[in-house]
């Protein structure tokens, strides 16, 4: 699976969840170096990507990448990588890397020919509250195994032009009606929106890093109401219903005009 890549990790996280099965993603190769990160990405199926700019000293272990890569396809598993090898706030195709045509050629020499899906993604805005997002997703044709260069820059053209006709911007929005859950919800999402505003300035990373950091500590959230709720003395039935709802009560009450 071949994708473009508009807005960082969320990117690989949303194409994950509307595919039905689970894919390995190409990703950069220097935030696996620390042992514990490395463990946790590869845990959820990532494979370490290696580019220039992060250190030319680690390119020799692309080839581990790809063989990797292949591996994963033999066994008929997804592989998904973002072909453009970068990631910019703009829906315009970049240039392509070899990243793609490398796993290919080493899986056509196997003969392996997986089937290819091009895919498109774009959102109406990388940094609303709420979004709209579109993925468009078709089989790409491809008819000779790739081995020579001018078979890597044709199939690098083909996908591109495919991708550019997948890409749609979306012109809805996402409207969350402001009842008390909203009010309720607004303080917490304010504290970890202005940090991670702070944190992330001038980079592609806010959406992914705020992703992150409302997954891991909404639950603290809930817990903490919940805790305040029984330590005031109401009755844990009343506790329970109350912490479903307040993330619930937003996700009803919002629409897509």
């Amino acid at each position: 699976m071949v994708a473009n890549h508009p807005d960082s990790f969320l990117d690989a996280v949303i194409i994950g969840a509307y595919y039905p099965r689970k894919m390995h993603f190409l990703a950069r190769g220097d935030v696996f170096r620390k042992p514990l990160f490395g463990f946790l990405l590869r845990s959820i199926g990532m494979i370490p990507i290696h580019r220039a700019r992060e250190g030319r000293e680690h390119l020799h272990l692309n080839q581990g990448t790809f063989d990797e890569a292949v591996q994963v396809l033999k066994k008929g598993g997804g592989v998904l990588i973002f072909i453009e090898g970068i990631c910019l706030l703009t829906h315009e195709i970049q240039p392509f890397k070899k990243g793609a045509t490398r796993i290919l050629e080493a899986a056509h020499q196997q003969g392996i020919r997986p089937m290819i899906h091009v895919i498109g993604i774009a959102y109406n805005d990388f940094r609303a509250f709420g979004k709209v997002v579109e993925i468009h997703v078709e089989e790409f044709e491809q008819e000779q195994a790739l081995g020579q260069a001018k078979q890597r820059l044709d199939f690098n053209a083909a996908v591109g032009q495919q991708m550019r006709g997948l890409v749609h911007v979306p012109t809805k929005q996402v409207k969350i009606k402001r009842s008390l859950f909203y009010y309720l919800n607004l303080p917490f999402y304010r504290l970890i929106q202005s940090s991670v505003d702070a944190k992330t300035k001038e980079t592609v990373f806010y959406d992914s890093v705020l992703f992150a950091a409302l997954l891991f500590t909404y639950p603290l959230y809930l817990l903490l109401w919940g805790l305040g709720l029984v330590w005031v003395g109401v009755p844990i039935w009343y506790v329970t219903f109350f912490i479903l709802m307040l993330p619930l009560g937003v996700k009803i009450q919002q629409k897509i005009t």
